[in-house]
């Protein structure tokens, strides 16, 4: 197949890559940016490892096609970190212990990101709903939660995590 060349705007840069039009925006983030935080656990958006945000809505990566974001702000967690502190929300599942393997970190950190963008105060029963989308293998998700209430905490106070 014929490969085009389109610009990915990524963590604020632009990036031109050449790829096949049935590329997935996973993919060219992994292999063509080398991009590598955001995971590939089930390739039918039934876990959230791969979540990203795309014009500030998490999305799965693993099955949007690259071309479809042309034009648009995507977030990775390699762009979650403001001015090289770790965000409130990446402190809070390290304090917390968020994060066993890691694997599905990333992809909660972004859901997350996204929740709290678009609702800064959000219940319990919204965080839980906003993370229905997102798996974990190895935590019994208390400590997911009790990060998050952390975070959501923290930025309310409008404290900056270092």
């Amino acid at each position: 197949m014929k490969k085009e060349l389109i610009e990915l705007r990524v963590n604020g840069r632009a990036h031109e890559v050449a790829l096949e039009p049935s590329t997935l925006l996973l993919d060219a983030l992994r292999q063509n940016l080398q991009l590598t935080g955001s995971k590939r656990g089930c390739d039918d958006s039934s876990c959230g490892a791969c979540t990203v945000l795309v014009d500030g809505v998490a999305m799965m990566a693993c099955t949007m096609l690259a071309a479809s974001c042309e034009g648009r702000e995507i977030a990775t967690i390699e762009g979650v970190s403001e001015h090289g502190c770790l965000a409130a929300i990446q402190k809070a599942y390290g304090d917390w212990g968020g994060a066993q393997c890691g694997y599905c970190t990333p992809g909660f950190v972004m859901t997350v990101k996204s929740l709290l963008a678009e609702n800064p105060d959000p219940s319990e029963g919204d965080v839980r709903a906003a993370l229905s989308s997102n798996l974990c293998r190895c935590t019994g998700y208390n400590q997911m939660y009790a990060a998050i209430r952390e975070a959501i905490a923290a930025e309310r106070q409008g404290m900056v995590a270092k």
